[in-house]
């Protein structure tokens, strides 16, 4: 497998976005956003009673978090964008919602 070389160096000062345009890597956080996404929605179409949904609602500390950080559960991400009625949304629109998601889940990583 032969490498291209991008020839570029901290000083040219070019984003990281721009380097993944050309070298035609993919994001790690974006790739993980997105699936994080799909995994939710699949779990929340469930109706076997699986335990899915508890994990999702599942608060991750028993202790205290720094002043001013409040313990956040994975449903908490998945409301800001679909709304606090987020299991009822249809598959069409649960896709639609996926980029939005991913955008603003990487903006704050």
């Amino acid at each position: 497998m032969e490498r291209a070389m991008l020839a570029v160096s901290l000083r040219d000062q070019i984003r990281s976005e721009e380097i993944r345009k050309r070298t035609k890597v993919t994001d790690i956080a974006q790739l993980v956003a997105k699936l994080k996404w799909q995994w939710v929605g699949h779990i929340a179409r469930r109706t076997d009673g699986r335990l899915g949904l508890e994990v999702l609602e599942w608060r991750p500390r028993t202790g205290k978090r720094s002043v001013g950080r409040p313990p956040t559960r994975w449903t908490d991400d998945i409301r800001r964008v679909a709304g606090s009625r987020w299991r009822q949304v249809d598959r069409v629109l649960w896709n639609c919602l996926q980029k939005t998601y991913v955008q603003q889940w990487t903006s704050i990583v």
